[in-house]
């Protein structure tokens, strides 16, 4: 059994650390804490080609494997978390076209989205709606060769930049079961009625925005359905959402290394009775559980990455978003620990991974949810432990 990655492997996850070590570490503290956008970083991830990462070869993407594309996000976490969040949304819209969209929608917007020239995002939930889709109220009417869009969208990142957002809407709201009655339009921010209200504050995942969207009477051609076919768009967006839950485990494990190595790095300098406090027994042990965890946690990290390149893998994904989520929160705790009470200082990195490990249990799902998700793969018998 090889647990190992590929040549091609370690020498992407080289350069993807290259990138982290120089272009988002030094700034990530000031840059977060001042609320700059990541310009420049931004621009970089675009000359790495990283804004093509699920688009096909064909439209000039790098179609990475799912191990592949789990680097991505643990390397680019372990720098800055928000920073990943400006890839994962757009990643996933990729996927979402090259998989579903018909071959104009392709070559319309998969080069530029390949490129980083345009960006993209997902438009799912809403005020009422997170974990269960099936409750939205945006509506999509069908009017002559357009469709008028109503509703509104929360938690949208790139929304000011998204060109376009596959938004989730109604097109049949009487149908029964709901999720027959759901599309996916592929809607440009520059519409008439399409706008960006608010930035939504937040703890943590700072970097990039995470926005308001109001939909009034936006107009939004019929060639922007998603693959042409209504009543599909549930099953479109879940489709995205599995390589999602590898994205929020592979993020994860970006920051507990990083809590890993801040807490290392702080035991090895600082110094209480005499002596460097990696001495005493009690540090010690920290240590060796954050250690052990990040090392387990990248493990089911690849694993279920691995089980999407094979097939379904809903359970595999669901499990690994759950452990590794709840072993980065639990890391970011134990590094503040080792910290004492610098560690609960803004002039560290730790309150910041502390801050950003949170929402890794309620993204892409909640941790609950997706515990029921998992049950029920076992006990049809889909997934054998």
């Amino acid at each position: 059994m090889d647990f190992t990655l590929t040549e091609e492997q370690r020498e992407f996850q080289q350069l993807l650390r290259s990138f982290v070590n120089r272009e988002i570490i030094p700034v990530a503290r000031e840059w977060e804490q001042t609320g700059r956008y990541p310009t420049e970083i931004v621009r970089g991830m675009a000359d790495m080609g990283l804004f093509g990462v699920t688009v096909p070869e064909s439209y000039g993407g790098l179609d990475l494997d799912p191990v592949s594309f789990a680097l991505v996000f643990e390397e680019i976490s372990r720098g800055w978390m928000g920073i990943a969040g400006i890839l994962g949304s757009h990643s996933l819209a990729c996927r979402m076209i090259a998989m579903h969209g018909t071959e104009e929608q392709k070559q319309t917007y998969l080069p530029g989205l390949a490129t980083g020239e345009r960006r993209t995002g997902i438009g799912l939930t809403e005020p009422d709606a997170g974990t269960d889709l099936q409750g939205i109220r945006t509506t999509a009417r069908r009017d002559g060769d357009h469709y008028v869009v109503n509703g509104t969208k929360m938690w949208i990142t790139n929304a000011r930049y998204a060109d376009p957002l596959p938004v989730l809407v109604k097109t049949d709201p009487t149908a029964v079961p709901a999720h027959r009655g759901m599309s996916i339009l592929l809607v440009d921010a520059d519409l008439p009625g399409f706008t960006v209200t608010r930035d939504i504050p937040k703890l943590g995942y700072k970097g990039t925005e995470s926005c308001e969207v109001l939909l009034d009477d936006v107009r939004v051609p019929a060639d922007r359905l998603l693959g042409g076919v209504e009543g599909t768009g549930l099953k479109q967006a879940l489709s995205a959402l599995e390589w999602g839950r590898v994205n929020i485990a592979a993020r994860s494990v970006g920051i507990a290394q990083r809590a890993h190595e801040e807490a290392l790095g702080y035991a090895g300098q600082r110094k209480a009775f005499g002596t460097h406090i990696a001495d005493f027994q009690a540090v010690q042990i920290k240590l060796a559980t954050i250690a052990t965890q990040v090392q387990a946690a990248r493990l089911m990290a690849y694993w279920s990455a691995d089980a999407v390149r094979r097939g379904r893998a809903d359970a595999q994904t669901g499990m690994a978003k759950i452990f590794c989520s709840e072993v980065a929160l639990e890391a970011a705790i134990e590094a503040m620990k080792i910290h004492g009470g610098y560690g609960y200082s803004t002039e560290f990195e730790v309150e910041r991974l502390y801050r950003d490990a949170i929402l890794m249990s309620i993204g892409e799902g909640t941790n609950d949810i997706l515990r029921t998700v998992v049950a029920k793969a076992l006990v049809r018998g889909e997934v054998t432990i």
